[in-house]
């Protein structure tokens, strides 16, 4: 079977017919182009739907994916975008195996069949031309013919006519004969002619066109076996990815089978356990008994010689029915003056007294009148403010429940650790490169690493002073609960000496020790209460935490209620600044604490403290 021989005379529609293969073939590249770009819009949509769904950095979001349904989600998302990625894999191979490749041998299958019907052109242009001549030849040979035969008639003639001369009888046999040879002539042309172009017809037929024919059949066939090994190529690349594709699948199903419902539970009561205990039974009040009425309109608590408060919130219990408002805020509701402060006095200075300006007594009202105006009035949205998710809160995260503080405190110190070393790192490093600088001069300054070595030594310092403040906090809240019931007993006894002290109300007004207020940003003030079942209600108070340091440039003798005596060079802490009224409140251990005048210390404040006390 070859195109040569049965089809030796279709070159009009072997050419159509290839020029057909070819646009097939072509409109196969663009259907596996098109392909490979739905493969890769697939791909992006699947990364963008992942992205999408990403947890964002330090966000809320993030917290939560440390619930096992949430991690098999998160892994899911990230097997969807190697899911996508085989995708990619799927259009890139396509691209290079099929649409590069069949693109280039379309450009050579045209230049190949351009070639081969430029030869079957030039060669039946050939055999045209050899039939012209054939023509031209057998026309010639026709007409010498017809002309000898006239000559001879002629000649005939003339020699048959008696009034014609011999002369024009020989004329006319001269004629005759020339035509003769002529027609001779042509006819031996013609002869020749024939024979040639019968030579030259054959091999047209039987050579020349069998021969471009059967090239045009083998280009066409190769095209064919092309494109059917690119469509076996484009089912290979899907089948490649598959077992890819197969793996992304069951490591989804992995993630879903991971999911553990009991852990999960587990973890929320991690997130949102308090601490707190239930609240207890309320005890019964009877109002028939004139005597306990009187008593619980009176006051909340009587001094140690009257007995005990007959006032009970929640009887005996050790619940607490207020468990967001801590006690000393309870107790600046009910204390707080009605009247503004007075006007602050002067900065104490070193030649001015060494006592400080006298701080004012107030007058304290009945506590029966501002316990009745706490329980009619409604409370203040900023009582509440740590109840906001996501707000800010004070440093030592006294705003949460004890539970959540400690974690909070302890995620702290690991922070600073993991800072510290980092640091102590890269001091590591600056100094085994100072040690070769030293050694080896000619490699580089080893003063020039000093001044980088002083600020990682200040910067670990820094975060070790940093870290041993929340590792005090974290043993306080760790150690609070046995210590719990001694403190307020201390606390309870120190109440009827001190009637009146610096509270703060759920706006963080708080008096300093010369009577006027100031706004505070960082947590309450300890409360002294006395140990009334009223006093099981609450939390004990937190104490400040620190913004900074002071060295105390002069000796103060501090002799008035709130102040504290210093000496002249002593280190202390600073937890309140001046808030313009010339006092600095200061600490030197946990049971001591009071107001300096500014201008008798040096502080150095701590930048992250006070913007850890900054609220929102």
């Amino acid at each position: 079977m070859s195109w040569g021989t049965e089809l030796w005379d279709q070159f009009d529609n072997l050419e159509k017919h290839t020029q057909w293969g070819i646009d097939v073939l072509e409109k196969f590249i663009k259907f596996v182009k098109e392909r490979t770009e739905i493969e890769l819009s697939y791909a992006k949509q699947l990364r963008n739907l992942s992205k999408k769904y990403q947890p964002k950095k330090n966000s809320k979001e993030e917290e939560e994916y440390r619930y096992t349904s949430t991690r098999a989600f998160l892994a899911t998302l990230n097997e969807m975008n190697d899911y996508a990625g085989q995708h990619e894999v799927i259009s890139e191979n396509m691209t290079s195996l099929i649409t590069g490749e069949l693109t280039r041998y379309v450009q050579e299958l045209k230049q190949e069949r351009k070639s081969h019907f430029h030869d079957g052109r030039k060669a039946q242009q050939h055999i045209e031309t050899c039939w012209k001549q054939l023509e031209a030849s057998k026309r010639r040979f026709e007409r010498d013919c017809k002309e000898a035969d006239r000559a001879q008639q002629y000649f005939e003639k003339m020699d048959a006519d008696i009034n014609v001369t011999k002369a024009d009888v020989e004329k006319a046999r001269q004629q005759a004969q020339l035509r003769h040879q002529m027609a001779e002539d042509s006819k031996a042309e013609y002869s020749s002619t024939l024979q040639k172009f019968n030579s030259e017809q054959h091999d047209h037929y039987y050579t020349h066109i069998p021969n471009i024919f059967q090239k045009i059949q083998e280009m066409e066939e190769r095209r064919i076996v092309r494109i059917g090994e690119s469509m076996k190529t484009f089912a290979e690349v899907d089948r490649q990815v598959i077992p890819i594709i197969g793996k992304c699948l069951d490591e989804i199903t992995k993630a879903a089978e991971s999911i553990d419902h009991k852990n999960d539970s587990q973890l929320v009561i991690e997130a949102f356990k308090s601490g707190f205990e239930p609240p207890g039974d309320i005890d019964f009040e009877d109002f028939t008994q004139p005597m306990k009425r009187t008593v619980s309109e009176s006051s909340l608590s009587n001094s140690r010689g009257d007995g005990k408060s007959e006032l009970k919130f929640g009887g005996k219990s050790k619940g607490k029915l207020w468990p967001f408002i801590k006690k000393n805020k309870l107790m600046s509701l009910l204390t707080s003056p009605h009247q503004p402060p007075p006007p602050p006095p002067a900065s104490a200075s070193p030649s001015a007294v060494p006592n400080g300006p006298q701080s004012p007594k107030q007058q304290k009202e009945p506590l029966s009148h501002r316990f009745n105006e706490f329980m009619t009035s409604k409370p203040k949205i900023h009582c509440f403010r740590s109840l906001k998710r996501g707000g800010a809160g004070p440093e030592d995260f006294s705003h949460l429940p004890p539970e959540q503080r400690r974690k909070k405190l302890q995620q702290k110190v690991d922070e600073l650790n993991k800072d510290i070393q980092k640091e102590m790192d890269q001091r590591d490093a600056l100094t085994k490169m100072k040690d070769v600088y030293i050694k080896n001069p000619q490699m580089g300054d080893a003063a020039s690493v000093d001044h980088r070595l002083a600020e990682l030594g200040q910067n670990i310092e820094k975060l070790r002073l940093e870290a041993q403040k929340f590792e005090g906090w974290l043993a306080e809240v760790e150690g609070r609960l046995p210590m719990r019931n001694e403190q307020a007993r201390r606390q309870s006894g120190l109440y009827e000496a001190q009637n009146t002290s610096a509270v703060n109300s759920c706006a963080q007004d708080r008096e300093s020790p010369d009577g006027s207020y100031t706004e505070e940003q960082s947590q309450e003030t300890e409360m002294k209460v006395p140990a009334t079942d009223f006093d099981d209600e609450f939390d004990d108070e937190e104490p400040l935490p620190t913004i900074g340091t002071c060295k105390a440039l002069y000796t103060f003798e501090g002799q008035n209620e709130g102040t504290i005596s210093v000496a002249e060079g002593e280190m202390l802490y600073v937890i309140e600044e001046d808030k313009g009224d010339g006092w600095t409140r200061i600490r030197r251990n946990e049971d001591e604490e009071g107001y300096v005048p500014t201008s008798y210390v040096e502080v150095y404040l701590d930048k992250n403290a006070k913007g850890a006390m900054t609220y929102i």
